[in-house]
């Protein structure tokens, strides 16, 4: 990953894509502003329905949620994407964030919870923590379909007896 120096916030190698989702468009705007700062591409959804949309489209390895949207909150948005191949790590943020809802999260396998109004570098360094768990995660996957791969090839090879 980027190196970080005393004082710098971390920046992701090449662009990292995060999607938001908010009805509050104040929130949108400030996570604009903060995320213009380094190498980040934001994707925004005012809603559940439009968000899942965007993620049929794009992989995004972070996906921001509002505590509430008006057809969903940030459980819905958790199931669903937890049947992707690839599910992009879930952070809620919240004006009402507590000890409940970040034990909820983290419970339900959510990433962390941030507070808002937003403090740029605990935003950034939020999303950036949980981007790289999804690389390191996506690398794992990645490796364990490829293993799988060859023991099954291995194994319907032995099957056919072309292999001994």
């Amino acid at each position: 990953m980027s190196r970080r120096t005393e004082g710098t916030i971390p920046s992701p190698e090449g662009t990292a894509r995060v999607l938001a989702v908010s009805p509050v468009n104040a929130d949108l705007v400030r996570l604009r502003e903060i995320l213009g700062q380094g190498d980040w591409t934001l994707y925004e959804a005012s809603d559940c329905r439009e968000a899942l949309a965007l993620l049929g489209d794009e992989s995004v390895p972070v996906l921001l949620c509002e505590r509430n949207c008006a057809d969903g909150n940030w459980v819905d948005l958790l199931e669903a994407t937890a049947k992707m191949p690839d599910p992009p790590n879930l952070i809620v943020f919240s004006r009402l964030a507590d000890e409940y809802l970040w034990a909820s999260v983290l419970n339900m396998g959510g990433f962390d919870v941030l507070l808002t109004p937003f403090e740029p570098e605990e935003v950034l360094r939020v999303i950036f923590g949980a981007r790289s768990r999804w690389e390191y995660d996506f690398v794992a996957r990645t490796a364990r379909m490829a293993e799988a791969g060859r023991r099954g090839k291995t194994l319907a090879l032995r099957a056919t007896g072309n292999l001994v």
